[in-house]
């Protein structure tokens, strides 16, 4: 009977990140979900508090976002009262997003609870080996800085 192919997969740096994003992924989630938001939309809450006033379009490009998926996490941000879309001051044919002051509260707590998450993903590591750790995965994800 041959060997399974698991050692060989488990055993690849991809395979690796791949379990640690999923991890990290999952208790970002719910951490999020603790505060009644999902994943995309704190992602493009920060992007916002971030670039606001922000086109749209421009919005949609720095986050990676699909349009019209964009468009859906919008309408469901401004129902919520979390971010309003205007007519742009430098282009009246285009909206910009910005957020309320109850988007910027709640993103605060949403932040804190992110933070808390990933402390949770990296509390194998001391202090030094996370900061080191961070800073190789953004050489080998070419985020920069």
């Amino acid at each position: 009977m041959s060997e399974a192919p698991l050692p060989a997969i488990r055993s690849l740096p991809s395979w690796l990140l791949g379990r640690a994003a999923a991890r990290g992924r999952a208790l970002v989630a719910q951490a999020l979900a603790e505060q009644d938001m999902r994943m995309w939309h704190h992602v493009v809450l920060s992007a916002v508090r971030d670039l606001a006033p922000v086109a749209q379009a421009d919005l949609g490009r720095a986050v990676g976002l699909d349009p019209k998926d964009l468009v859906g996490v919008l309408d469901d941000l401004q129902a919520a009262g979390l971010a309003v879309r205007e007519p742009d001051p430098k282009d009246r044919r285009k909206n910009a997003v910005s957020l309320t002051v109850r988007g910027a509260r709640l993103l605060k707590r949403c932040e804190t609870a992110a933070r808390a998450a990933n402390d949770e993903l990296l509390a194998p590591l001391s202090a030094a080996e996370r900061e080191q750790f961070t800073g190789m995965l953004r050489r080998i994800s070419g985020t920069g800085d």
